[in-house]
């Protein structure tokens, strides 16, 4: 298991995180990465990795530690991210259930697009790396950067309409790439492989 496997736990989420929310950026400040008006930036950062380190090692025991590879013995990859992907989406329904969420549509919509609609194609993504590593920390470790850099970039404020159109261009992100990790598309895996790489060496794709 060479160092790109580590790269890719830990840089993948950040960066596309970041490229999702400068996109959107173009069209509303609001949705400008946290960290950039955070008034202490070394507290976030310090309390977002140990919020994540936390969240990563101890779910990662159940999810990928029990569940998938007993999963993995009768399903691909696909169904196997998937299936516990919408599992780990309604684990997660008291963290982000509200008082409102089922007085009106929008919450209700608001809600399912927090569980399922990005979830899924993330633990797909995780999957991957676990089936080619066989690696518990690198889960652990991509779970905790998802968790990390939730909490350092996604700015807090965003709340209704803004809140579910950074979830859904968020989740439409994640299921460009998933499909094709699993059936080993080379689309995907080369927009993976490009993230990683315009983090890890920039100074060679970049102009002097």
């Amino acid at each position: 298991m060479g160092g790109r496997w580590y790269s890719v736990a830990l840089l993948t989420t950040p960066i596309l995180l970041m490229a999702v929310l400068l996109a959107l950026s173009l069209f509303s400040p609001e949705f400008l990465p946290a960290i950039f008006s955070a008034d202490d930036t070394a507290s976030l950062l310090l309390s977002s990795l140990a919020v994540g380190l936390m969240f990563g090692f101890c779910e990662e025991l159940g999810w990928t530690g029990f569940a998938i590879p007993r999963l993995r013995q009768q399903h691909g990859m696909l169904t196997t991210g998937l299936i516990v992907g919408l599992v780990w989406g309604a684990w997660h329904f008291l963290v982000f259930w509200e008082s409102n969420t089922f007085s009106t549509t929008f919450g209700l919509a608001l809600l399912l697009g927090r569980l399922f609609s990005w979830l899924p194609p993330y633990r797909v993504l995780m999957v991957w790396v676990h089936d080619h590593t066989g690696s518990l920390l690198l889960a652990m470790l991509t779970h905790a950067t998802l968790v990390a850099s939730g909490q350092i970039l996604v700015p807090p404020t965003l709340t209704g309409v803004a809140l579910l159109t950074y979830i859904l261009v968020w989740a439409g992100a994640l299921w460009a790439v998933a499909p094709g990790l699993a059936f080993g598309l080379g689309a995907a895996l080369s927009v993976v492989a490009m993230v990683v790489f315009m983090a890890v060496k920039p100074a060679a794709v970049l102009p002097r």
